[in-house]
């Protein structure tokens, strides 16, 4: 159910209602001892706002992509991985040796 906004013509109340799309317009102000009449107001409407990591890529895959897909990362995390310590401990063996034949 959208929500309108309405201004009091009298008084200048402005208020938002939250009524049906096929219910009456409000006619008459609630604001106690005024009796002005209401006009409704265009609204600049609810905004649209995603929220969370990739919609349509990843939320309307099935479970067994999601499955692979984070076994897949997982591998390659641990690869990369793997792959800088073996670069260190190169390294240390190369700086290691190097003393020893000093």
């Amino acid at each position: 159910m959208p929500t309108y906004e309405y201004e009091c013509q009298k008084c200048g109340h402005r208020f938002d209602a939250f009524q049906s799309m096929s219910a009456d317009r409000l006619t008459d102000c609630p604001e106690e001892e005024c009796d002005g009449a209401l006009k409704r107001l265009i609204g600049a409407g609810a905004g649209l706002l995603f929220k969370g990591s990739g919609f349509y890529i990843t939320d309307y895959r099935s479970d067994s992509y999601k499955s692979a897909a984070k076994k897949d990362s997982a591998s390659s995390s641990s690869k990369s991985d793997g792959g800088k310590k073996a670069k260190s401990s190169d390294s240390s063996k190369k700086s290691s040796g190097g003393a020893k034949s000093a």
